[in-house]
């Protein structure tokens, strides 16, 4: 099949085409290609991969501890080695796509290695549970424990599933947004909404895997809890490659290795660095970062022949790439604030009143549902009811821009961390108030529906922040590097996560000098998560404020 995304011949396009062609390299035209026919398919597919990761990731410590006997210690280092590299690997992915193999060819390899790891971890886990008969009747703890090969194949296979995701996550959204023409207005707007229910899928993929896989894995057992998410990771690929006659190609051009290109435009502006540039190549570029400009001056060794020439094209995609330094700087604390959802709101909940009725106890960590409701129920809002409303007041096809769209998202996220610190208080007062400081087996009885404000805050910030980073970084980023765009915004999530780490370790280390009481304490009680919550708050206003001013200089220069 040859997939004309991965091809380096130039096509001439007809005047009804839109400068896209089919799977066979043919051109097409806009009625029967593309737009939500095909995007469909591959919001489809990246639902069924949402539901495959998180129906690993969500309960992955469990199994550490549990089948594979690892101490509770190991287990969350192991698992926090394996989120961070997960995170980073879209880079990886993102570079091998927009570089060689391209969107299309790299989903279909990813999604073969991601089905490889899913079966690996299946197999592995049905092996284990047929030789449980034989531990029940073997009273020796050796014969019980799994053998060193199982752990290697199963860390093996861990990781292959993150290699999976790592190709598939990147290249399916810049794959899908792909299917919208952005030159054409009605299209444009389809766009932004792509984004929007993209984020829907997803958020509902991930949530129905924590109400059904995790209970399967818990309640029944694990080679059925591993084998729904890779018989989900099946029906993906499939579903994709059924799409295949719909779907719009990128006809790539036969310029260099992008990465190449853009690459040589700061080495040679380093080595030019002393030169004097002309005042008309001076005059023909933007002002900003204006010491690349000396790139577009010629090296002893440049030859346009031998691709060794920096043109302003290649000039002014190196500094778009410099320009989103700052916007993605300013937005890691929000993603320390991200990071809060999975681990110190659920501590606060397992202290709290979870009760619904005299036989139901919900586990604190499905509070974390409150977000994906958030999230479900406010992007249609958004979608149909505030991007109408504000488009007729701004004129934006996408009601607000991108930057503001970001920077809402930051203020509410501000907002969530001051209404969690205002509970945590309310919180330690009732404890103090009942006499159980000194008692944290013991329930406080505060409701934890107490919580829900926090996690519904942090659903509706994501619908701005996390969506408004998934569209900017693929709008502005040169078009052929719209996969390693997207890629560039998932890094902003892990390095976040790695940030929340370090973050926690020092205050840790600073607050429990002396004997006193940690900030992050095991007697919860004695803790002081409420002054975390107020840091964590005034390290999101200063971002905020940070993030305005590089969105203002950013918008000037643009």
């Amino acid at each position: 099949m040859a997939i004309s995304e991965l091809s380096t011949t130039e096509t001439l396009l007809p005047e009804n085409t839109i400068g896209f062609v089919d799977h066979q390299g043919r051109p097409i035209d806009r009625l029967n290609s593309g737009g939500w026919r095909a995007a469909s398919f591959i919001i489809g597919v990246e639902v069924a991969e949402r539901f495959a990761y998180y129906g690993i990731s969500s309960n992955l410590i469990t199994y550490l501890t549990g089948q594979l006997g690892e101490s509770t210690a190991t287990a969350a280092a192991a698992v926090n080695v394996w989120s961070g590299t997960a995170s980073l690997l879209p880079l990886l992915g993102a570079f091998l796509a927009d570089s060689f193999l391209g969107r299309f060819r790299t989903i279909v390899v990813a999604s073969l290695i991601y089905i490889l790891g899913l079966s690996m971890m299946t197999l592995l886990a049905l092996i284990t549970l047929l030789s449980s008969s034989d531990c029940q009747n073997n009273n020796t703890a050796k014969s019980c424990s799994p053998h060193n090969f199982q752990i290697i194949v199963f860390i093996f296979s861990l990781y292959l599933v993150a290699i999976g995701q790592g190709g598939h996550k990147p290249c399916t959204q810049a794959f899908g947004a792909d299917q919208f023409d952005a030159q054409n207005p009605q299209e444009r707007r389809a766009k932004s909404s792509f984004f929007n229910w993209w984020y829907f899928g997803i958020s509902f993929g991930a949530n129905s895997t924590i109400l059904v896989v995790i209970y399967i894995q818990d309640n029944l057992n694990w080679a059925l809890g591993f084998g729904i998410p890779c018989a989900f990771m099946v029906a993906a690929l499939v579903l994709f490659l059924l799409g295949t006659k719909t779907y719009r190609f990128s006809v790539k051009s036969k310029q260099r290795n992008p990465f190449a290109r853009i690459g040589r435009v700061f080495v040679v502006a380093i080595k030019t660095r002393k030169a004097t540039l002309a005042s008309e190549d001076e005059a023909q570029s933007s002002q900003q970062f204006k010491f690349l400009n000396k790139a577009l001056l010629a090296t002893p060794d440049a030859s346009l022949e031998d691709g060794k020439l920096c043109t302003l094209e290649d000039v002014e995609e190196a500094k778009a790439l410099l320009r989103l330094i700052p916007i993605w700087a300013t937005c890691l604390v929000y993603a320390i604030v991200f990071a809060q959802y999975t681990t110190f709101f659920t501590k606060q909940g397992a202290t709290m009143d979870r009760t619904i009725t005299r036989s139901i106890k919900i586990p604190a960590a499905s509070l974390q549902l409150f977000i994906g409701i958030g999230i479900i129920t406010f992007i249609p809002i958004y979608d149909c009811i505030f991007v109408p409303i504000t488009r007729y007041f701004t004129r934006n096809p996408s009601g607000i821009t991108m930057l503001q769209r970001i920077g809402a998202g930051m203020l509410l996220s501000t907002i969530s961390m001051v209404v969690a610190a205002l509970v945590e208080i309310k919180r330690l007062e009732t404890a103090n108030e009942y006499g159980l400081i000194d008692k944290p087996n013991v329930t406080i009885p505060m409701s934890v529906w107490w919580l829900i404000p926090q996690y519904l805050l942090c659903g509706i910030a994501d619908v701005f922040t996390i969506v408004g980073l998934q569209e900017f970084f693929y709008d502005q980023i040169p078009k052929e590097l719209k996969s390693f765009g997207l890629s560039i915004y998932m890094s902003v999530l892990g390095v976040g996560g790695f940030l929340s780490s370090i973050l926690v370790s020092i205050i840790n280390e600073a607050t429990s000098r002396d004997g006193r009481d940690s900030w992050f304490a095991d007697n919860l009680n004695r803790a002081h998560l409420d002054y975390f919550y107020w840091l964590l708050a005034a390290l999101s206003a200063g971002g905020l404020l940070a993030f305005l001013y590089f969105a203002k200089s950013y918008n000037r220069e643009n």
